[in-house]
């Protein structure tokens, strides 16, 4: 039986996302055990330092690693490749029963935002953990939804060029689409948008996300505020690099003063203003990598909580 600081799992993508996470679960403490690493590129660098590592390696993919002796013993699987790439590896992975935690924005499983709704699917096969701008901003969106009704939210998410990979560079669209589902889905909001800048700046910048919330009719700021400062606490336990980059901004529409929307008419409530900077821990790419390191974080964590939800014993509270 699996241990509670043993618990077996394999990552699926040897490029940025899936060698940062490697690192993050080799520096930690447990429960996790980097048991796998996969990819398709011989001389790729994830593959090389895994292997330096001491984590068996294979060059052969999703099934290299089905064909792994060691695989009888993963209990869950990142998939750090792409949208479409998950797509296959997942047709591949249900039927053997492992659990499998989706970093790419393929969206087959359901939406998993660790500090909002975790709790809700500890016991899902398939956990889609959004994108990086999901992860930086749905907590936001949700923290003024529970406030006041959320009629629109936008996010505005801009990483350095520099910070975004093959893979991310070809699920650009799949970004926006899932990101913004997962604002209404996951943080509560009626309506919403997403658009993602990659700024190509030298030196490379920070990750910044800007999250505009409109709210319904009267609102209560200090009530906003707390939940808001209330969330980035919440989130930067296993984010560190996580924080407001300067105070909440709210502005007031009435009755006699709206703020027009083309799509749905006079609004009248209260706009909300959240900007959030994510300095990375440098793990594997430097600091302005926030992007890369929300992701493999928010991925961790979700993680090691199903893994000890998975080891408690029977009638354990969760």
């Amino acid at each position: 039986m699996t241990g509670q600081h043993d618990y077996p799992v394999a990552i699926i993508g040897s490029g940025n996302i899936g060698t940062d996470l490697l690192i993050k679960i080799l520096r930690s403490d447990g429960p996790l055990r980097a048991a796998v690493m996969v990819g398709i590129d011989p001389g790729s660098d994830g593959l090389a330092r895994a292997a330096r590592m001491g984590v068996p390696t294979t060059a052969d993919g999703i099934d290299g690693l089905l064909a792994m002796p060691d695989f009888a013993d993963v209990k869950l699987v990142f998939d750090a490749t792409a949208a479409t790439a998950h797509q296959a590896n997942w047709t591949k992975l249900a039927p053997t029963g492992v659990r499998v935690l989706d970093m790419t924005p393929a969206a087959i499983g359901s939406y998993c935002v660790p500090v909002v709704n975790l709790d809700d699917h500890l016991d899902a096969q398939n956990l889609n953990m959004v994108t990086c701008g999901g992860q930086a901003t749905v907590p936001i969106v949700s923290a003024v939804a529970a406030c006041g009704i959320v009629s629109y939210a936008e996010i505005v998410s801009s990483i350095s060029s520099r910070s975004a990979g093959p893979g991310t560079r070809a699920n650009i669209d799949e970004f926006t689409e899932t990101t913004s589902a997962a604002i209404q889905m996951v943080g509560g909001a009626q309506r919403a948008k997403t658009i993602m800048i990659l700024n190509p700046a030298d030196p490379p910048i920070l990750m910044r996300n800007t999250v505009y919330c409109l709210v319904d009719g009267d609102s209560d700021r200090n009530a906003i505020t707390e939940a808001i400062d209330n969330m980035v606490g919440r989130v930067s336990a296993y984010v560190p690099g996580y924080r407001l980059k300067q105070r909440v901004q709210f502005e007031t529409f009435t009755a006699e003063n709206p703020l027009y929307i083309p799509e749905t008419g006079k609004f009248t409530g209260t706009r909300v203003t959240a900007m959030l900077e994510v300095i990375g821990a440098a793990h594997y790419l430097p600091a302005y990598a926030g992007n890369l390191d929300i992701m493999t974080s928010a991925a961790k964590a979700t993680a090691e909580r199903i893994a000890t939800h998975t080891t408690e014993p029977a009638g354990a509270a969760t």
